[in-house]
């Protein structure tokens, strides 16, 4: 996914001669056109290379795979650059609508703009690569460094194995102790990054922009400005929702843990939610459950013990895609794919979704280890398979998403759908809990989608003010903090410092992978879901719907994937959903029994917290 604007949007390779003569007269709209026909034509070529070698690199992490990687993303940013600035010459035409939006959309192709200075664009595509090589090879080894061997007969555990550990642990020290060994694969990424961030924004300031931040933010079909302030709408729809869901999480924690989770100021202690940077809360539900709850069924431990296999958790998704009317993978999806980590080499095991040749060479890169998690996971990555599938047909610069939001959100919405009843119908239980059953089941669920939505606004927000320059690399650990705090209420568990860069211990951070499609997706897929329950002809309350088998929503789902990114956003959300912003009345709809069973679970207590004077300290 990271690449894949880059490269598919990116590498329109038009040598300079195929429009002789253009440097002696004005250009014309048939000018343009063809610069543009051309264009998209080699995109296909270099894309597909593009594309096989970051696949190479991420499945088979060697220093020779990190070179080529790089190599091939060097080609795509210098020939993207030349591309947009030749491509200037055109932007006083009377363009027809999609060909002006084609030249938009190379512009803003790039979410890692380079320099012109060949030896500049060079060295941003090597920091690139070795940032993202050393997130993949990341390990944390007690008694020893992360990244490293602490002797012949250390047990070293890469990130995947890690979330494992950090969803099922409940001793709070051993926890600390995991969660800082993890985080120190950060430390010797900052300088790289701080000059990732420097060579970054000049080649953004090349194409035009004030900084990479507002480059990124002018992908929304809107203003950086206009978008920035619409996040910030969004969240105030869902903030009183998440501050409840976090006033009840924090007691019931105190309640379990005592002195190690109790903080005067309020705030949670970032290591006792179940993740590793607290973005989702689900692995934590056995210690919030409601007293008395009906006895719930774990997915995770069904998959286990029928001893389902990690491409049957997979065939799972795509039935579920089949379900509503689209179509059965292609054969080469399952002989191309990985859906385990190797044994016998590092890969990158964070989960993502490939479209290798913007036609049918779909694959899914995951580690399974049959956990709940992991099923929902692989209905998300399904989600993009089936967007690249439906929109293939699409000129190369409309194959993208209406816009990044939009593709994170598809396969989401559909897990939206994994309720109890569809868990029957595919065998996986055996009896629907009764109704009372509901309140928790929003609750697990909110604990994820609720307690992610802080943490998804903030990456980019701490990202923006590094490309504005508003945060220099001396304050970098500091701005992080300050922020996770303002929006999410959670602190370090042990003492941080300046040395230390925490946010390379996130995956989209070295990746380099824009953050704000995620926070966005969050709200989507509750409105994307809403439209697909009325078009399958669902009535009642909306977290009982679940979608699968109907075709009238696949039929609904299927058209608007197939419009790709060739009009702008708010077109494809009106033929979803009937509106054309973003709204999360859905989500609170969605969610509105729980609201009210938190709020009176809540009363009397102190709802929010008190940010510190220094967030880098623990206590």
């Amino acid at each position: 996914m990271r690449l894949q604007r880059a490269i598919l949007t990116a590498i329109l390779t038009l040598p300079l001669t195929v429009l002789p003569g253009l440097a002696q007269k004005a250009p014309t709209v048939a000018d343009a056109q063809a610069f543009m026909t051309n264009a998209e034509a080699e995109l296909l070529k270099l894309g597909i290379m593009g594309q096989r070698a970051e696949w190479v690199a991420e499945t088979y992490i060697t220093g020779d795979t990190e070179i080529l990687t790089a190599a091939a993303n060097e080609r795509i940013i210098a020939r993207t650059t030349e591309l947009v600035n030749e491509g200037r010459k055109f932007e006083a035409l009377a363009l027809p609508p999609d060909l002006k939006r084609k030249f938009l959309l190379l512009k803003l192709s790039l979410t890692m703009p380079a320099p012109n200075n060949a030896k500049l664009r060079e060295e941003l595509t090597q920091v690139s690569s070795s940032l993202g090589a050393d997130y993949g090879k990341g390990k944390y080894c007690p008694g020893g460094p992360a990244g490293g061997s602490s002797g012949a007969n250390a047990k070293c555990f890469g990130i995947d194995d890690l979330d494992e550990q950090m969803a099922k642990v409940r001793d709070p020290r051993q926890l600390a102790e995991i969660w800082a060994g993890w985080h120190k694969v950060g430390a010797p990424m900052k300088d790289r990054y701080a000059r990732f961030a420097e060579l970054s924004n000049a080649g953004a300031k090349e194409l035009g922009f004030a900084d990479t931040g507002a480059l990124w933010r002018s992908n929304y079909d809107m203003t950086p400005e206009a978008f920035s302030a619409d996040l910030e709408r969004l969240w105030a729809q869902v903030e009183p929702l998440y501050k409840e869901l976090h006033a009840y999480t924090r007691r019931q924690l105190v309640k379990k843990y005592g002195a190690a989770a109790d903080r005067k100021d309020g705030m949670i202690p970032a290591h006792l939610l179940g993740n590793m940077w607290a973005q989702e809360w689900g692995n934590i539900y056995d210690i919030v459950a409601p007293p008395a709850a009906p006895a719930m069924y774990d997915l995770g431990q069904i998959l286990q013990s029928r001893k389902k296999t990690a491409k049957e958790i997979v065939q799972y998704g795509e039935g579920f895609f089949k379900s509503i009317g689209l179509q059965t993978l292609p054969g080469t999806f399952w002989d191309r794919s990985q859906f385990t980590r190797p044994a016998d080499r590092d890969v990158v095991c964070h989960a993502s979704a490939w479209d290798i040749d913007t036609q049918d060479d779909v694959r899914l890169k995951v580690c399974v280890h049959g956990t709940s998690d992991d099923f929902i996971t692989v209905h998300h990555e399904l989600g993009h398979i089936y967007y690249y599938l439906a929109y293939k047909k699409q000129p190369p610069l409309f194959q993208n998403g209406a816009n990044d939001g939009f593709h994170e959100a598809i396969g989401d919405s559909i897990a939206l759908s994994i309720t109890p009843e569809y868990l029957k119908k595919i065998g996986l239980i055996e009896q629907i809990p009764p109704a009372q059953a509901d309140l928790p089941l929003l609750l697990r669920k909110a604990l994820d989608k609720i307690a992610f939505l802080p943490f998804g606004l903030m990456i980019d927000k701490w990202r923006w003010e590094v490309f504005s320059g508003q945060v220099k690399p001396a304050g970098y650990n500091k701005a992080w903090w300050e922020l996770r705090e303002k929006y999410q209420g959670v602190a370090p568990p042990v003492d941080r410092t300046e040395a230390d860069f925490d946010p390379g211990a996130k995956y989209h951070i070295p990746a380099n992978t824009p953050y704000a499609r995620y926070f966005l997706a969050a709200v989507y897929q509750f409105q994307f879901y809403r439209a697909m329950c009325r078009a399958a002809g669902y009535s009642g309350p909306l977290n009982r719907c679940s979608v699968f088998g109907s075709k009238p929503a696949g039929q609904k789902l299927e058209a608007m994937l197939a419009m790709g990114q060739s009009k702008p956003w708010p077109d494809a959300m009106k033929a979803m959903t009937g509106e054309d912003r973003a709204d999360a009345s859905a989500m609170v709809e969605y969610f509105q029994p729980l609201l009210d069973w938190l709020k009176q679970q809540n009363k009397g207590e102190k709802t929010g917290w008190t940010v510190s004077a220094d967030p880098l300290k623990a206590r």
